[in-house]
Parts: C-alpha cells; sequence; structure tokens
C-alpha cells in the first residue's frame, strides 16, 4: 500500500470515529429541566430556614436531590433562622437567574416580603414545611397537618401522663406558624382535663440547646413535673439531657413532633414517649415535582397541599426510619 493511500485510509477513519462521537452526543437524553435549545440545565434554589437541625438538613437535601433527579441543577442556601439572610439570599437568586425557589421560611409574615419581590421577578416559590400567612404570592405551600398532629399526640399524651398531674410545655419560634397550631392542637386536647395543670410554658427556638437550658430552668421551679410536650424533636431532646442531668429521666414523660431519626430510636428505647412523624422527604419532592410541574406550563396546582402526620409511639415505632415509614423508599 502506497502511503498516499494509507494517508487516505487514516483521514477516512479519522471521519468516521468523529461522526460516531457526535452521534453519541446528541443521542443523550435531554433532562426535563433544560432549557429548549439550551445545553445547561435549569437552576433550582432551595432556601431552608436552617440547617442546625437535621431535620431541615433532610428537608434540604431531599429538596435539592429532588430537584436534581428532575433535571435541574439545584443550590442549598442557610438563612441560619435569620431574616436579614433569607432576604439576601433571594436578592441573589433573583439577580442569578434561576428558575424557581423551594423555600422554607424563617418566619410566617417577615418572609411574603421576600416571596413577592420573587413573584415580580417572575420566579416561582414553593413553600415547605413552613407557611406564609397569604395565598398570593407562593405558587404552592406544601405544608404538614401539624394542628392535628398534635390532637394525636394530646390524645396520647392524657393516655400515658393520666388525667391529673403538672406538667409543662416547650414552645418554638414564635414567628413561625407552626408554633401555634402545635400548640393548639395539643390543648385542645389535654385542656378538656381540668387537674392536668400546665405549670410552665417557655420557648425554645425549636432550638435543642436552648431546650436545655430552658428545661433546667423548668425543673428547678417545677421539680414535680409528671410529663414535658416539645414542640419539636430538637427540644425533646434538649429535655431529655436536662431531664437525665436532673436524675429524673425515668419520672418525666417526654412528648416531641417531628419525627427525627433519634428520637424514633429513643422511642424504641423508653427514653421518649412518642413523637408525630411529619415526612420532611415526602414535602420536598412533592415542592420539586410541582415547580417542575409549573416549569413545564402546568399552572393548575393547589396553593396549600396538606400532608398528614402519623403518630409515632412505643407500639409501632419500629415500623418507622430514615425520616419517615421504614422501608418506604
Amino acid at each position: 500500500m502506497s502511503s498516499c493511500n494509507q494517508s487516505k485510509r487514516l483521514a477516512t477513519l479519522f471521519v468516521c470515529a468523529l461522526a460516531l462521537v457526535i452521534s453519541g452526543c446528541r443521542s443523550e437524553t435531554k433532562p426535563s429541566g433544560s432549557s429548549a435549545g439550551l445545553d445547561e440545565p435549569k437552576r433550582v434554589a432551595v432556601i431552608v430556614s436552617t440547617l442546625n437541625n437535621p431535620w431541615f438538613v433532610v428537608l434540604a437535601e431531599s429538596a435539592r436531590d429532588s430537584a436534581i433527579e428532575l433535571g435541574y441543577d439545584a443550590v442549598i442556601f442557610d438563612s441560619q433562622n435569620d431574616p436579614s439572610k433569607e432576604t439576601a439570599h433571594f436578592d441573589n437568586v433573583i439577580a442569578s437567574g434561576y428558575s424557581a425557589v423551594l423555600f422554607n421560611p424563617t418566619d410566617a409574615d417577615g418572609s411574603i416580603a421576600n416571596v413577592r419581590r420573587a413573584k415580580e421577578a417572575d420566579l416561582p416559590v414553593f413553600c415547605m414545611d413552613r407557611e406564609i400567612n397569604t395565598t398570593d404570592a407562593a405558587v404552592s405551600q406544601i405544608l404538614s397537618d401539624n394542628y392535628s398532629g398534635c390532637v394525636a399526640i394530646g390524645q396520647h399524651f392524657v393516655k400515658e401522663v393520666g388525667e391529673s398531674g403538672n406538667y409543662a410545655e416547650l414552645l418554638g419560634l414564635v414567628g413561625d406558624n407552626n408554633t401555634p397550631n402545635r400548640s393548639d392542637g395539643f390543648h385542645s386536647v389535654v385542656d378538656r382535663y381540668p387537674d392536668l395543670k400546665m405549670v410552665a410554658q417557655q420557648s425554645a427556638d425549636f432550638d435543642r440547646a436552648k431546650a436545655l437550658e430552658v428545661m433546667e430552668a423548668i425543673l428547678q421551679a417545677n421539680p414535680d413535673i409528671k410529663a414535658v410536650f416539645c414542640g419539636n424533636d430538637a427540644m425533646a431532646m434538649g429535655a431529655y439531657q436536662a431531664l437525665l442531668a436532673a436524675g429524673k429521666a425515668e419520672q418525666v414523660k417526654i412528648f416531641g413532633f417531628d419525627g427525627a431519626d433519634d428520637v424514633v430510636a429513643m422511642i424504641q428505647e423508653g427514653k421518649i414517649v412518642a413523637t408525630g412523624m411529619q415526612f420532611p422527604k415526602l414535602m420536598a419532592k412533592t415542592a420539586a415535582e410541582y415547580a417542575d410541574k409549573y416549569l413545564n406550563g402546568d399552572h393548575d396546582l393547589s396553593q396549600k397541599v396538606p400532608v398528614a402526620v402519623e403518630l409515632v409511639h412505643q407500639g409501632n415505632a419500629s415500623k418507622y426510619g430514615d425520616f419517615g415509614q421504614a422501608g418506604s423508599e
């Protein structure tokens, strides 16, 4: 074979190989989050109230991962329970051209302005777990049925504690609607029993360390309490630490709310009596799916989407884990 023919043959092989590579690239499935005619996927922002609580970490990471599975790029922004940081995050995502926000607000009233600014910039917002006090700003709000969940907690409280005795309550953040909704649901049951007396009710901001401090003070002033109802599981863990240090962990019954893995395990060990399972992964996945539907032209979405809460107690705790029903995924 002459050197000329060999060169032609090599050139032909090179062109064929190049054609195969180009053909292979074009055969890839375009992700649903990609813009028409663009290679870069759309971006979804996950703005969460705090990552200083494992429950919210699960919520944020589940929202991010669900968005990615739908073909979007997704980034988590931590507001650290600070409304000013939340506002800065909205400034950033509006200016940066994000396509949607999966949002866990810091304040039911204070966060409304941020959502309105996003709406004015044609940036749809989907609330998760925590609501804002308006129905004309966010596209949808996917929320736990906190009131009904705490009615179930209250009923179990009376069953376990009895119809008389002193108890305490740890409240969450003042600006979060989940705080009054949970407290009101609980009291709609226990207040029917006049001999069940609430001797202390204080806020610990849904924070474990603050709950430890608040519970220590409550125990000093009220050493005879039989039980404590905590508005979330982080505070239930803090209350348990205080009771353990005071040598009262086996005397005082603890009730939480969230369905955190640590607390479900402690229920099985008999250290905590009950909690309400909120299903953060389900809420996050639903929010991401709603955003995807909206961005693909379906604007006929429910403004509020309730997610049922399930009572977790020592009789059924083995059925729960990984922030949901065990083995559900």
